[in-house]
């Protein structure tokens, strides 16, 4: 079994065309041909997004027949959520006490 690193995750979701198709895979298992439609790249680009994707934990594909199946795999994501979970109470705190600044220095 592969490990997954918060980095390859990262690095998967910081590409616009790859949060896109995670966000489509969230509705349920699509073809890979279905997935490429809505967007003005190439299939193969798209192959390369998902191997992205894959390779980050985040996509299973799947052969079924002649279609390759993809699905989320939420795994990482969880992961990535948890990690930036430890810096809410900080920025809660930052984000209050700016908010208290801006409520006494109203001009």
């Amino acid at each position: 079994m592969v490990k997954h690193s918060l980095d390859t995750t990262f690095n998967a979701l910081a590409d616009p065309t790859r949060r896109a198709i995670l966000a489509r895979l969230a509705l349920g298992e699509t073809a890979t041909s279905e997935l490429a439609e809505p967007f003005d790249i190439s299939l193969p680009a798209v192959l390369k997004h998902l191997a992205v994707l894959e390779d980050a934990g985040l996509v299973k594909r799947q052969k079924r027949g002649r279609t390759a199946w993809c699905a989320l795999s939420p795994g990482p994501l969880k992961s990535a959520s948890d990690w930036m979970a430890q810096y809410q109470p900080f920025w809660d705190e930052r984000l209050d006490a700016l908010a208290a600044y801006l409520s006494r220095n109203k001009n």
